[in-house]
Order: structure tokens, then C-alpha cells, then sequence
């Protein structure tokens, strides 16, 4: 009898009881890895703050690397739909330029850091890990690239004569500004001795700017 002809048994759809396990062991995993990073973080504290046995961790999100991948890819996806539906939207209004393509870029994350819930904040600081460590390449290569492929060929159209390594420099460090803008208020208020913290337009402007500065300087 050939393979094909076999039928295989059908598989359950997964209760409420055991979705709602698997969210509380993720959004577990996503604040213990995005506190301490992935060698500070344990399946045991990922466990503890989930109210579950250790066991159910590995049965629903595998060993510690590829839970860790788990976590990163679980929001990318709807983070890069964002983005792109407001690239669109800016393409629609108005020739794209390189403040509106930034401000696509980088509002979409702003606003669900700050109202989509302490999920979102803590998701910002674990692509933080990822972007600084190099063994986690292949995870950014799939869960980012793409959209970041996309915001920095459309910068280039504007700058066709501009080394690509500039621009993609300029976009790196503009992610790293937003990460800064969620993550040191406090720290600028402290400087300023309570001074206001800068809102989204001087971010977006900073990072315009940064970027053709760039150009500027590579031109030369």
C-alpha cells in the first residue's frame, strides 16, 4: 500500500485552556529574555513567571534557542504589516521622502510601545539583543531584513547616487534612536533637570537629518 494512501490521524485543535498556557509561557519568555537577555534568562524563571511546570515551557515552545527564536518572530510579522500598510498610505498622500518613509518606519512601533501594552515595550528591548549579537544573524535575517529591505530601497530612490552602505548604516542607527526614545526618557530627564522628553516628530527629524548628514558626507 503506498504512504499516500495512508490516512493519517487528525490532529485536535488546541483548547482555549492550552492557547491560553502557550500566550502566558510566551509573554513569560518574551519579558525574562528581553530583562536579561538570553544567557541571563532560564527555562525555570520563564516557568515561574508563567504559573506553569517547566515542562510545559519546553512542550510549547521547545528547547531555550528556539523559544528564543519563537518570542523574537512572534510579533514580527505584525509589526512589518504596519509598516508597510503605512508606507502605502504615505505613497498615496504624497511622493514619498525621506521623512515620510522614516516616520512609516518607525511610528507604527512608537505607537504600540506606547499604548499596545508592556508587551510591546519589552519586545523593543529584545530586538535590541538580537541586533547586537552576531549569532542571532539568521533570526534578523528573517524576521527583519525583508521590511528593512524594503524602507531602505525605497530611501535609496531618493539618494540613487548615495553607496548603499550609507543608507543602511543611517537605518540602523535610526532603529537604535527609536529603541533610545522608548527606553531613556528617564534618562533625559535627568540631564535636563526635567525638561520635556522630545515627541515623535523631533525623533523622526533627528533621524532624517543623522541620514543626510550621511549622504552629505559620502558625496564629498
Amino acid at each position: 500500500m503506498s504512504l499516500k494512501n495512508i490516512e493519517k490521524p487528525r490532529q485536535r485543535a488546541p483548547s482555549k485552556r492550552s492557547l491560553e498556557t502557550k500566550a502566558r509561557i510566551m509573554d513569560a519568555a518574551e519579558t525574562v529574555f528581553a530583562d536579561r537577555g538570553f544567557e541571563g534568562a532560564s527555562i525555570r524563571d520563564i516557568a515561574a513567571l508563567a504559573g506553569v511546570q517547566i515542562g510545559l515551557v519546553h512542550h510549547h515552545g521547545g528547547g531555550k534557542e528556539e523559544l528564543f527564536y519563537r518570542t523574537v518572530a512572534r510579533r514580527a510579522d505584525e509589526l512589518a504589516q504596519l509598516r508597510v500598510v503605512a508606507l502605502n498610505r504615505a505613497r498615496a498622500v504624497a511622493p514619498l521622502t525621506l521623512h515620510s518613509i522614516l516616520d512609516s518606519f518607525i511610528r507604527p512601533y512608537v505607537d504600540l510601545a506606547e499604548t499596545g501594552g508592556p508587551g510591546w515595550m519589552a519586545y523593543g528591548r529584545l530586538v535590541a539583543h538580537v541586533s547586537v549579537d552576531l549569532r542571532w544573524r539568521d533570526i534578523a535575517a528573517e524576521c527583519f531584513d525583508p521590511t528593512a529591505q524594503l524602507f531602505i530601497t525605497e530611501i535609496a530612490t531618493l539618494y540613487p547616487d548615495v553607496d548603499p552602505a550609507v543608507l543602511a548604516s543611517g537605518q540602523v542607527y535610526s532603529v537604535s534612536a527609536m529603541l533610545a526614545h522608548l527606553n531613556s526618557g528617564w534618562r533625559v530627564e535627568a540631564l535636563s533637570q526635567g525638561g520635556d522628553v522630545s515627541g515623535m516628530e523631533r525623533l523622526v527629524d533627528f533621524c532624517a537629518a543623522g541620514i543626510e548628514a550621511m549622504v552629505r558626507s559620502g558625496r564629498e
